[in-house]
């Protein structure tokens, strides 16, 4: 089959040895994957690996009525913090305490961190401690939806669970710098491999079959206890961690399963 790998155009280089080990994991299964950019023409193909965050672009490919991974709901909610948040607050899993806000006015205490609710890789985030600080951070993102979300003090250390379907694939705590609230792997964190408890375990399994996902990565505050909150989604989802604690290919296990999601459709519509 002919599939597309669709990535913003900044991303393709920078992704470069992970699309090219997609490429060649999905030869495997006699599939070809050719890369687009999100802002080109997308030609027809028989099945879409979404690797963008462009919910818009998204519900317009599902259309085509051809398998997606993920698809198009995933990407939304993915990409929409507060919509995440508030979804994994119906499934019972405790979250970060979170409030969207437009004035300075509305926030009680601070420290807070102030998020846009479509911010990613650590950026458009600030741990802000005054009023001042926080009118700055709006008016800098005056044009993006705001999140105010309570500090927790984690020491910058966060777990992220990757997630094959409903299947756990691996997980990697992840500490940021010194002197950073931030506990991104590319902005100068370490990792280190991560083992679930059976209760965690069944928390992130029950966010993947709510969302009806297919590769997404989940992430939770740690808290000194050990127990944790969760805090983001991430579609699409970074592998280097991955890699990192596993040195483990993770791009044979997706196209392994893109390759059954594929096969099981052909058999259901014979």
């Amino acid at each position: 089959m002919k599939g597309l790998l669709i990535y913003e155009r900044a991303e393709i280089e920078r992704n470069r040895s992970f699309i090219d080990r997609l490429i060649k994991a999905a030869s495997t299964f006699s599939h070809t994957l050719t890369v687009v950019d999100d802002q080109e023409p997308i030609p027809q193909a028989d099945f879409i690996f979404f690797r963008t965050r462009n919910p818009q672009l998204s519900k317009k490919l599902e259309q085509r009525n051809i398998p997606m991974f993920n698809r198009a709901e995933v990407n939304v909610i993915a990409n929409d913090k507060l919509k995440a948040i508030q979804l994994v607050q119906l499934l019972g899993i405790a979250t970060v305490p979170t409030k969207k806000i437009t004035t300075v006015s509305e926030i009680n205490e601070y420290p807070v961190v102030l998020k846009t609710i479509n911010g990613h890789g650590g950026k458009q985030v600030e741990l802000v401690h005054t009023e001042k600080e926080a009118s700055t951070f709006l008016n800098t993102f005056s044009e993006n939806a705001i999140i105010a979300q309570h500090y927790i003090e984690t020491k910058a250390t966060d777990v992220r669970i990757f997630m094959l379907g409903e299947e756990v694939l691996g997980a990697v705590k992840r500490t940021g710098p010194k002197d950073s609230f931030k506990s991104n792997f590319t902005l100068g964190g370490t990792v280190e491999k991560y083992t679930l408890n059976s209760q965690q375990r069944t928390e992130v399994e029950k966010i993947a079959k709510a969302l009806k996902s297919d590769y997404i990565g989940i992430d939770f505050l740690l808290l000194p206890d050990e127990s944790w909150l969760f805090n983001e989604i991430e579609d699409p989802v970074g592998a280097r961690s991955y890699f990192e604690t596993t040195k483990q290919d993770i791009a044979e296990p997706i196209m392994e399963y893109i390759n059954n999601k594929l096969t099981k459709n052909e058999r259901d519509e014979i």
